[in-house]
């Protein structure tokens, strides 16, 4: 099996990965983690995505392998997990997030 049999598997899940990233909201929570673990409290003062919608996009971004959520008593801390991820976002930080 050569480069060209193993392109398009790899493409799909490239473009998988990628999806995973492209929303807006998801970028500001994933430039948030850059800096180190969070919690969803300062996940949401960090980044002014509203409680309910926080949820749903540290739930599609755990789903995906791009987080991890670790539990400290009542609280969820959150890091990226997914080494892509990181490296995608370290370039994206340094072009994006810096305020």
């Amino acid at each position: 099996m050569g480069f060209a049999d193993e392109m398009p598997a790899q493409a799909d899940t490239a473009a998988d990965f990628l999806k995973g990233l492209a929303n807006s909201d998801r970028l500001l929570i994933l430039c948030a983690l850059s800096r180190g673990e969070r919690n969803v409290t300062d996940l949401i003062a960090a980044t002014g995505i509203a409680q309910s919608s926080m949820s749903q996009h540290l739930a599609k971004l755990k789903l995906e392998g791009i987080v991890t959520a670790r539990r400290d008593h009542r609280n969820l801390f959150y890091a990226i997990s997914h080494p892509a991820a990181r490296a995608v976002m370290k370039v994206l930080y340094g072009h994006f997030c810096k305020g």
